[in-house]
């Protein structure tokens, strides 16, 4: 039973030490640059469990700032025509990829790494998200156009079950018109 036990514990610990995130080697801050367009979206968060069905595409805008942080600006339309706006500032790190952020809607500390990046087709995103000592993950999908191809959507639909997080909680973003500009 014991040896047993030892495989089992050796295992578990393999298993944590290849699900290890680490940003894409070799990450550009100024490629990543521009307007984004959310298309995929996975968590097992409850407020996303209950308002999933609801969700649409939005805009992302992402500059480098000159201190090599990354000002983010994002914007989705309401169905009555309102827009549901979000800024941060996510501060870079000793890590190329990884950027950490305080939401200052929700309070909550975020880690974001950009794990896989095609600079004018796609972006992978995952973020660690840390509030009053709960920890949840993000993994979001973004496209430079409207549409990513097929092993795009599955590499996404992939990295967030090796996340953890479940099948029916893994969505792609119906297509929305664009909020006017602020």
């Amino acid at each position: 039973m014991t040896p047993l036990l030892a495989l089992l514990g050796a295992a578990l610990c393999s298993l944590t030490m290849s699900a290890e995130v680490v940003p894409q080697a070799g990450f550009d801050l100024q490629g990543i640059s521009g307007k984004w367009y959310l298309i995929g979206f996975a968590t097992n968060a409850q407020w996303f469990v209950t308002r999933k069905a609801t969700m649409k595409m939005g805009i992302a805008m992402l500059k480098p700032t000159a201190e090599g942080d990354l000002d983010l600006s994002y914007a989705s339309l309401n169905s009555d025509g309102s827009c549901w706006r979000k800024n941060n500032v996510a501060k870079k790190t000793d890590v190329p990829g990884k950027f950490t952020y305080v939401c200052q809607r929700w309070g909550s500390v975020n880690d974001m790494l950009v794990v896989d990046v095609k600079y004018d087709e796609y972006a992978l995103i995952y973020t660690t998200k840390t509030n009053t000592g709960k920890t949840t993950t993000v993994t979001k999908l973004y496209g430079r156009g409207e549409e990513v191809n097929a092993d795009v959507m599955e590499k996404f639909r992939q990295r967030s079950l090796e996340a953890g997080i479940l099948a029916e909680n893994i969505v792609f973003l119906p297509r929305n018109a664009e909020c006017p500009a602020a």
